[in-house]
């Protein structure tokens, strides 16, 4: 990267961080009524312009399919009708919500007579790192403005097109209210450069929320010097009741694992029918682990598939022949995978 591009990049990020921090000062004195009445325009202005959301987001969509990203990228980045009318509903959803500035919690009386209590107060400036959701930008804008902070967003340079018009929609609504545009921000560039300047800027952001992968995580932590509310490793796991639906329970735990799904929890063994026998088998083609809560087995798919060869030679071997099962193929047909 050239000086001049990096002197650039550093320039529009210091101007955005001097905006949002003018910009908090009249968000920590907002009264609650332009606040909703802030978060309700951005709703209409979602519902209004659904089209154009939707034009913005094809243009993110055809990148992503020219840059070989698989389907489960696609998919988290894909915006829908649904998808768009859901947003507009969080938005009227959150400003139904009490304010939470100025709400004090349980008095507690120290030995010297003086009482003490908790206060809930605007942080100030929140930059919020995340990747390929645009439904992000709307979600932490709104949250941020109910809670009466500014925020500074930088989304995945995935879905640059789609966060740069949910931004000028949100500024809009926030102009509606007589609250300063630039209390809501969406960095305008997809130069990585730009995550790292925000990072750094201690005088303009107070805290630093990431939402992404374990490698974005793991470079913000050795970069920043902001603080940070964070998270590496998480429980990603599906528990499934003994009396689930089996057919809806394959269709939300192959959803989970095109993102983050690694382990499934059920009470009994999935063998104890051969529908959950066949469900057990859909798991573990995905290399899912399965936890049996009732007696704390866990399974892994290479053990499993040695159970079930072991299984089809002990009950099968006279009928098929005790050669022809060792075959890939006829395994499979069997599982009914």
């Amino acid at each position: 990267m050239g000086a001049q591009n990096q002197s650039t990049i550093e320039q529009m990020m210091l101007a955005i961080g001097q905006q949002a921090r003018s910009a908090s000062r009249a968000m920590a004195k907002a009264s609650s009524e332009q606040k909703n009445r802030a978060l309700l325009n951005i709703a209409t202005a979602v519902r209004r312009d659904a089209a154009k959301i939707l034009a913005a987001n094809a243009v993110d969509i055809k990148r992503a399919k020219t840059n070989g990203n698989d389907a489960a990228f696609i998919d988290r980045l894909t915006m829908t009708e649904k998808s768009i009318e859901n947003m507009a509903l969080g938005l009227v959803q959150i400003a139904s919500l009490g304010d939470p500035v100025g709400h004090i919690g349980a008095f507690k009386k120290q030995a010297s007579g003086i009482l003490i209590a908790q206060m809930r107060v605007p942080l100030g400036v929140i930059g919020i790192i995340y990747e390929s959701r645009p439904n992000v930008t709307i979600d932490a804008a709104a949250l941020c403005l109910k809670s009466g902070n500014a925020v500074i967003l930088r989304g995945g340079s995935e879905a640059i097109d789609s966060n740069t018009y949910l931004a000028g929609l949100i500024q809009e609504g926030l102009a509606a209210a007589q609250l300063p545009a630039e209390a809501v921000q969406v960095v305008q560039t997809t130069d990585r450069a730009a995550v790292g300047k925000m990072i750094t800027m201690t005088e303009y952001i107070d805290v630093i929320v990431p939402r992404g992968g374990k490698s974005l995580i793991a470079r913000l932590m050795a970069d920043g010097r902001v603080p940070m509310i964070k998270h590496l490793d998480g429980i990603c796991h599906t528990y499934i009741d003994e009396g689930a639906d089996l057919d809806l329970a394959i269709r939300v735990c192959d959803n989970a694992k095109r993102n983050v799904m690694r382990h499934v929890m059920r009470w009994k063994p999935y063998w104890s029918t051969p529908r959950s026998l066949r469900m057990c088998c859909h798991l573990f083609a995905r290399s899912i682990k399965i936890r049996v809560l009732s007696c704390g087995l866990i399974i892994k798919p290479a053990r499993f598939w040695r159970i079930v060869v072991l299984f089809i030679w002990l009950t099968q071997a006279k009928r098929i022949g005790t050669r022809s099962i060792w075959h890939p193929s006829y395994r499979l047909r069997w599982l009914r995978i």
